[in-house]
């Protein structure tokens, strides 16, 4: 079996001053093989940090201005068969300001549309789409495709009360994979 670590939304530091202090020892005591990085980094020096446990892939997200143009929009990795789709989910700065009028129109929207977005980024198909921008744990199957979002590993959704930071793992055996969101002290 094969373990992922995902992240997404560590935001430091803009939103935070580091990452949550069980962050590394949550990957490592998973034996993650590697980490996928869903966006929004914002100092390369968070990378660093998770490469102390496994080899780190990461694509850029409308806050890593450091990355340009280093980091990818959208990666398509493959893992035992398995094709997983790697993006922020903001797709493009047009969308990112629909986004943000939609919000001052209409209030949050529902996380669904941000899943439906992410799987947009993978016309030709994958089997996972794994993605951030929303901070909000997301772990559900569209079709035939799992699409996760691991929440944001330091400010979680804010308007989800309660709401903890998290990452998540992605455990992929003969073709199968299985999400799991871990939530963070």
């Amino acid at each position: 079996m094969l373990t992922l670590g995902i992240i997404a939304d560590t935001h430091i530091p803009d939103r935070a001053r580091a990452l949550h202090p069980a962050t590394l020892d949550t990957f490592r005591d998973a034996g993650v093989t590697e980490i996928l990085h869903a966006g929004d980094i914002c100092t390369p020096r968070i990378l660093d940090q998770l490469a102390q446990v496994a080899p780190v892939t990461a694509v850029r997200g409308n806050r890593d201005w450091f990355a340009r143009p280093a980091l990818p929009l959208h990666r398509t990795l493959v893992y035992e068969a398995v094709a997983i789709g790697l993006t922020h989910g903001h797709l493009s700065w047009p969308d990112y300001m629909k986004d943000k009028l939609a919000y001052l129109a209409r209030g949050p929207q529902p996380y669904r549309r941000f899943a439906e977005r992410a799987l947009s980024a993978f016309p030709s198909g994958v089997d996972v789409v794994v993605f951030g921008h929303n901070h909000a744990p997301y772990n559900v199957i569209h079709g035939d495709t799992l699409v996760f979002n691991p929440g944001s590993a330091t400010v979680p959704n804010p308007l989800e009360p309660g709401l903890r930071p998290s990452v998540g793992l992605l455990r992929i055996d003969s073709g199968r994979v299985e999400g799991e969101v871990l939530f963070l002290g």
